[in-house]
């Protein structure tokens, strides 16, 4: 593993921090062989990916409030707004997937485009934010509509390879929880900020409106995205990549064969087949569905929080209300950084299914505690729901990507072919689908409720209970069918063990009939 030294300052503590626990990591019952560990750097390079793509996703969607609250848009065509561009999206992914597994290129597969696809995020997310003051609703609308559909494809290009990188980072089935456990540790970073952005665009010490407070934080989004979003495709390798001239030989050396040239039906053909393969797999399909329902639960009503905190507890106080939201999402994602390396811990001991329960069973309290501790009287008590909540997408995430890479080898296993970036984006496809249904449906949900801006904090008592209640119970809904989802899932460590076996033998048998080294 790589160590740094001579650190110093709050990074060196981080990362010195970092590194205890990953080598804490390494000394559970199951012993990872060197040649499979990923090494810290590594991890934590491939862990700035995380954070690109978090705050990305972070910032398109907490970020469509200044619509509502700063333009007076309408709550459902803000809605609309967040989740048509999501379809556009979820449909782009699983061609990024298979035209990133099908690249042969001496940079490998991946690389171009998350090099590529970091820039074009950064550059088109500042301009989406740079709205034309004294339009109509109509005009913002077609403005945003059509701005973020440029922008969900360049963010396609940069997160499809990426989350695929990292699916063949080590065959491992402990070090992948590692990385996964690295990589989200780093990448909910971007929640520790993005809570505060309401409360930044807010601030009117520094602008004179939301709006223009929205220009300035998109450029400083997109300065970052760019600047860190490439790092990955510096310093990385693909350990399943054919050797570029010049470079040391990837980690596994796997024989890839180019493919001759074929035509756009026979793309499009290959494409429907990988695709219909990729959806037949049952142990895939049922991470699929938990990812779906934990994850999308939270979305659909993730502006509710911020409505509940401001005119509920607050009584429409919008600087308040936003100042103690911020509190509450900072605590939170400081509590997941805990709970990741908890799970992560957890995972390598008892297993990953069993610690997905464990994980979800205790942010489900959390979600439930909101009914209670949301109190007027006792505005401090909103703190305490968030560490449990911080259990639901903490697990998740760091659990779900090493469970999918386990489902990587069994496909290879059945179908001898490596489809990463198939699986991975057809894992957020799923995901973003449902998140376009959860962000229109959050502001049906709303609008449902009797919410109106215009009534401050004289809202209806029965709007704010109907807030209330979708606030705390929806995600303890979904959260419970995401449990009974994956309780039948069959791949164990044992499991993955003798398909990493099968799969090693098959390949070092198939680069001797070609005349190539062993593995």
């Amino acid at each position: 593993m790589s160590k740094q030294t001579g650190q110093a300052g709050a990074g060196g503590l981080f990362a010195r921090a970092i590194a205890a626990w990953h080598n804490r990591l390494e000394g559970s019952h199951n012993t990872t062989k060197p040649e499979d560990r990923v090494g810290f750097l590594r991890m934590v390079i491939y862990g700035v990916g995380a954070f690109v793509n978090n705050t990305l996703a972070a910032a398109i969607g907490g970020m469509l409030i200044v619509l509502n609250l700063g333009l007076g848009m309408d709550p459902a065509v803000v809605g609309l707004l967040g989740s048509l561009p999501r379809i556009t999206d979820a449909l782009t992914d699983p061609l990024m997937g298979y035209i990133s597994d099908h690249t042969h290129s001496r940079w490998g597969r991946r690389r171009p485009f998350i090099f590529v696809g970091a820039i074009a995020s950064g550059l088109i997310y500042m301009l989406l934010w740079w709205l034309p003051l004294g339009q109509t609703e109509t005009f913002y609308f077609w403005w945003f509509l059509i701005g973020s559909i440029i922008f969900y494809l360049a963010y396609t290009t940069f997160a499809t390879p990426w989350v695929a990188m990292g699916y063949e980072l080590t065959p491992d089935f402990h070090e992948r929880t590692r990385l996964m456990g690295v990589q989200n540790f780093i990448g909910q970073l971007a929640y520790v900020v993005s809570p505060w952005f309401l409360w930044i665009m807010t601030n009117r010490d520094w602008f004179p409106d939301q709006v223009e407070g929205a220009r300035w934080l998109a450029i400083i989004i997109g300065v970052v995205v760019i600047g860190l979003g490439i790092l990955p495709a510096i310093f990385l390798r693909e350990r399943l990549a054919p050797p570029v001239e010049g470079e040391a030989a990837p980690v596994a050396k796997v024989v890839v064969e180019r493919p001759q040239s074929r035509t756009l039906g026979e793309n499009l053909k290959d494409f429907a087949r990988g695709l219909k393969i990729t959806l037949s797999s049952g142990p895939f399909l049922k991470l699929g569905a938990a990812t779906f329902l934990v994850f999308n639960g939270f979305i659909l009503i993730s502006s509710f929080q911020y409505y509940v905190i401001i005119y509920y507890v607050f009584g429409g106080d919008q600087a308040a209300g936003s100042k103690w939201a911020g509190y509450s999402g900072t605590v939170g994602a400081v509590s997941t950084f805990i709970v990741i390396m908890f799970v992560t811990w957890l995972g390598t001991q008892i297993g990953k299914r069993r610690a997905f329960f464990l994980a979800i069973g205790v942010s489900m309290v959390g979600y439930a505690l909101k009914w209670f501790c949301y109190d007027p009287a006792r505005p401090w008590l909103l703190l305490l729901p968030a560490p449990l909540m911080a259990f639901g997408l903490g697990g998740l995430f760091t659990l779900m990507g090493s469970m999918i890479a386990d489902v990587v080898d069994v496909d290879e296993l059945q179908t001898h072919e490596r489809r990463e970036g198939m699986f991975g984006s057809i894992f957020w496809w799923v995901v973003k689908l449902g998140m376009a249904g959860a962000l229109a449906g959050g502001g049906v949900l709303l609008n449902a409720t009797g919410f109106d801006v215009a009534l401050e904090g004289g809202q209806d008592p029965q709007t704010i209970w109907l807030m209330r209640v979708f606030d705390a119970f929806i995600p303890v809904a979904t959260s419970a069918l995401a449990i009974w989802a994956v309780w039948a899932y069959p791949i164990t460590e044992e499991t993955a063990r003798e398909v990493r076996e099968t799969l090693e033998r098959r390949r070092a048998d198939e680069a001797a009939a070609a005349g190539a080294p062993p593995a």
